[in-house]
């Protein structure tokens, strides 16, 4: 008890450090009587997460306050929005000490808790409807967006079976809800924490990879700041310039989108330039902070934002741009003074501190804008925005090397032209390019922005197909050079086997011989002959039958097929060995998910299906969040467990090279050297791109992965991944 006491006062003390700035002295005495009345109320109760419910509505009400930037109503509100219906005083004596809105405002919260608890579940695209319909006070919304913030912090106290529905609820619902009315930190901060249980294995991945990184991050943003800092004084800026990395959640999400791994995620932290400009100068100064930064550094013209000459709905104000900083990193820049960045940080409602408008008085018309944003069914306007592009560059595109350097080119121009105006060899030694990081082929075409590099192959060479796609004059001039250079040496090749052939077959080279073979194939000159035959395109036997008419050709033999691999198909039943599921339902079997094909070590829960019995999934699959958000009292906890007996599993692999002789042979070695069983092994080389799917039936992921790393480390693999179906 001492304890608990103790941590009420800790946080009692913390909530008015964090409202001293929101209200008044005198309004101190109404916050200490709403918590002396929620202390008597709570009792001993104690929430989800093990959290004493007094400490619980305290560090709500902190939030509120600090992080919000709410005044005496909120405060009062939150501290009292979870003991409401055990409080002494009635409605009456709580409308005379707190005045109307705050019961108002606890009704609201009263009739969406005895609908939407902890415990109960809803359809995620109802949400927003039922919290509208019963909160006629948008502060109901955003003490209840608080709440869930300050339970996801505590998570994982959390009985395990309902970490992963609390998270999934959280990402789905409440992250876009904050996104929507302009809180940036809470909606990043509930988005990691959320992938954090949803996708533990990927987020300590990427937490540890942001550790190890952080020091070489910050010397570099330290060098990216040095000239700045030093310009921005010399023109007489008030300024602060801090650095930022980009939330573990915008990481993975970027990785996913574009298919690529972590180092190649190129704009991975970010610069902030907070202006301490008056509200009158405050445009100008951003745009003249914009020419310093683009002066210094070079900008990508695609990856430009103003939104400051038309903020966002919810009030965001602020210009972006991506330049290049040193040794060729990508570095998002953002601009904004001092009160675009605490609109930003605590939403519209720090809108009302600029206006001279102290406690309350100012939230009214911000409360009905919030609603307005609420009722609106307008999807966010970040995917339009990247959709607009600038006219500016209609006609021409800009790209940049891996260095940096800036590249014009027509509109339309693919990789291989790109390759072609970096230099000849590298257009005619090209197999493919990477686009952000991101593996495409010779004919991808390219946006402006775009940062590309070159894949070469020693053995590549313009090929006459390329003539079809590239647009560019020095690209289709070199093309043509070297193809015309190649026909002659390969003509001339040609004319030696034809010869040595005729010699082998008795038969005199001459003009005579030459003429009867251009009149039957139809060609013009003998150089076309000659090429044909160095090719192929025409049979030598075909030659032999013509010329000698006594001959039969030969058929070829027929090239025997490999036999195929025996292929084991998996009883479900036996996972029974290796599967405890909580929350066993009697009658109902249960089966691995093939959406997803989880192997044995993954980690997994189990869905409730209204006719396949229960399906385990992986937690990272790619139809879980959904599921989880929209239907969380179907999940039950599943876990491996050992037994002596090992199944095999079905897993894919994905695999990207540069297309080379033998890459085949040395992945099937990998995979006998495992002892491992292919179910299946598809392949393709196009314009020298290698790309495989390999289907194979491993008995753990440690197996698994340890194929994927082998292969990984095969010359000429550019990536290999595992993939969720096959």
């Amino acid at each position: 008890m001492k304890n608990e006491t103790s941590e009420i006062l800790s946080s009692y003390r913390a909530l008015l450090q964090a409202s001293k700035n929101n209200i008044a002295a005198a309004d101190r005495k109404k916050i200490r009587k709403a918590v002396d009345l929620a202390v008597k109320a709570c009792k001993e109760r104690e929430i989800l997460t093990g959290e004493p419910e007094i400490v619980h509505v305290l560090s709500v009400a902190r939030i509120i306050a600090g992080e919000m930037g709410l005044g005496l109503t909120s405060i009062v509100t939150a501290i009292l929005h979870d003991s409401y219906n055990h409080l002494e005083l009635s409605d009456k004596d709580l409308e005379l000490e707190f005045g109307t809105k705050v019961v108002e405002i606890l009704q609201g919260f009263s009739r969406i808790t005895g609908i939407d608890s902890m415990q109960s579940s809803f359809q995620a695209e109802n949400f927003r409807k039922l919290l509208l319909s019963l909160a006629d006070d948008v502060r109901v919304i955003l003490i209840k967006l608080v709440e869930r913030l300050e339970y996801m912090r505590n998570l994982h106290n959390a009985p395990e079976k309902d970490r992963i529905p609390i998270a999934s609820e959280t990402y789905f619902l409440y992250a876009p809800l904050a996104h929507r009315l302009g809180y940036y930190n809470i909606k990043s901060e509930m988005e990691d924490l959320s992938i954090k249980y949803l996708e533990p294995e990927q987020y300590n991945y990427l937490e540890e990879r942001l550790r190890q990184t952080t020091a070489s991050r910050n010397k570099l943003i330290r060098d990216f700041s040095a000239p700045l800092k030093e310009k921005l004084e010399k023109d007489g800026f008030k300024f602060t310039i801090k650095g930022r990395t980009k939330s573990i959640h915008s990481i993975m999400l970027k990785m996913k989108q574009q298919g690529v791994d972590f180092e190649e995620v190129y704009d991975l932290f970010a610069v902030r330039i907070i202006l301490d400009s008056e509200v009158s100068n405050e445009k100008a100064d951003c745009w003249r902070t914009y020419s310093i930064v683009t002066d210094l550094y070079q900008p990508n013209p695609s990856r430009m934002r103003d939104w400051i000459s038309i903020p966002k709905s919810n009030g965001y104000e602020s210009l972006h741009t991506t330049v290049v900083g040193p040794r060729g990193k990508w570095v998002e820049v953002q601009i904004r003074s001092v009160r675009m960045d605490e609109i930003a940080e605590k939403g519209l409602a720090a809108h009302f501190k600029y206006k001279g408008i102290k406690g309350e008085g100012g939230l009214d018309t911000w409360l009905s804008k919030m609603r307005e944003i609420l009722e609106s069914s307008e999807k966010d306007d970040n995917a339009f925005i990247d959709q607009v592009k600038s006219g500016l560059y209609a006609e021409e595109i800009f790209i940049f090397t891996p260095k940096g350097d800036l590249r014009q080119l027509p509109a339309g121009s693919t990789v291989l032209d790109f390759a072609f105006d970096i230099h000849t060899e590298v257009g005619s030694s090209c197999v493919g390019g990477k686009v952000n990081g991101k593996n495409v082929t010779i004919r991808q075409i390219l946006k402006n922005g775009d940062h590309v590099s070159i894949l070469r192959a020693k053995n590549q060479k313009p090929k006459q197909d390329w003539l079809s796609f590239v647009i560019t004059t020095k690209a289709r001039t070199k093309i043509k050079q070297a193809l015309n250079e190649e026909k002659l040496k390969t003509a001339s090749e040609g004319k030696e086997i034809l010869m040595r052939r005729l010699k082998n077959w008795k038969i005199v080279y001459g003009d005579t011989v030459i003429q009867k073979l251009l009149n039957h194939y139809n060609f013009k000159t003998a150089q076309d002959l000659y090429y044909s035959i160095a090719e192929e395109k025409i049979e030598l036997l075909q030659i032999k039958e013509l010329l000698l008419k006594d001959v039969t050709a030969e058929e070829p033999a027929a090239v025997p097929l490999l036999p195929e691999k025996e292929i084991r198909e998996v009883d479900e039943s036996q996972y029974s060995d290796f599967l405890i599921i909580e929350d066993k339902i009697e009658g109902l079997d249960y089966k691995l998910s093939k959406c997803c094909n989880p192997v044995f070590g993954d980690s997994v829960f189990g869905f409730v299906t209204i006719f396949e019995g229960i399906k385990i999934h992986r937690t990272q699959c790619p139809n879980a969040q959904n599921m989880m958000a929209r239907y969380p009292y179907r999940v039950v906890t599943a876990k491996w467990t050992n037994s002596k007996n090992s199944p095999s599993f079905i897993a894919a692999i994905r695999i990207t090279g540069i297309e080379d002789i033998g890459i085949v042979n040395k992945i099937a070695d990998i995979i006998a050297n495992y002892k491992t069983t292919i179910r299946s092994f598809n392949y393709a080389m196009d314009d020298g791109i290698f790309e495989g799917t390999l289907n194979i039936m491993v008995v753990n992921q440690n197996v698994l992965y340890g194929i994927i790393r082998n292969i990984q480390g095969i010359k000429g693999v550019l990536k290999a991944n595992r993939l969720d179906n096959y």
